[in-house]
């Protein structure tokens, strides 16, 4: 065998013998959706291994007169299409993450942009729990598992999840979490609880 013969042959992890039939991870879509400014692009970004994707715009004076600017005075673009990003789970798995726009006006996208998710994680603002019904009855009209994700704005919540729960009327079988979108570590542990729920729904 020649030195590039060798070179495509897979080796084992650590550079020891070389192993057969090495399979990519398995491909895994999620949605990270959620009302406006709560922190999706903000989720996408601190978890992504790679440069995520995203379609920020800046927010006009037009916009702002539509979106409710009051607890996010200094955000200046919003998600106009979607954000993108990914994240190897371990060696037999990878999570290709899609962040849905916040805004009501963009509502025609969602259907493209879950269409073959696997799971979703809602992420709630708790001063602004209004924003974030329309995901949570969109995940729940298509049966699309899902885990709503309190981001802890300033380390503190407004509400205890209980009370999130119980304003969101979801069932009890959905996971309602606390998380912080700007940590790697807790965006993780939301995703895993989707990704587990998700599995376990599908028998996997």
């Amino acid at each position: 065998m020649t030195p590039t013969e060798s070179a495509l042959v897979p080796q084992a992890p650590g550079g020891g013998a070389p192993t057969a039939g090495v399979r990519p991870p398995l491909p895994v879509k999620m949605v990270i959706a959620g009302g406006f400014g709560v922190g999706k692009t903000t989720a996408v970004g601190s978890i992504s291994e790679i440069e995520p994707l995203t379609t920020e715009a800046a927010i006009t004076e037009v916009a702002a007169g539509v979106d409710d600017l009051t607890h996010t005075p200094a955000k200046t673009t919003t998600t106009v299409a979607m954000d993108f990003g990914c994240i190897t789970i371990d060696p037999t798995l990878k999570l290709y993450l899609f962040g849905t726009p916040g805004q009501e006006r963009f509502g025609f996208m969602w259907d493209d942009i879950v269409e073959g998710a696997l799971g979703g994680l809602v992420i709630v603002d708790t001063r602004r729990l209004d924003d974030c019904y329309a995901a949570v009855d969109y995940f729940e009209h298509k049966r699309i598992p899902f885990a709503v994700a309190v981001n802890a704005f300033d380390g503190r919540l407004e509400h205890t999840l209980d009370e999130v729960r119980w304003a969101l009327d979801v069932a009890e079988s959905v996971p309602v979490i606390a998380f912080d979108a700007r940590e790697r570590g807790s965006v993780r542990d939301a995703l895993l609880v989707v990704l587990e729920l998700a599995l376990a729904r599908t028998g996997g």
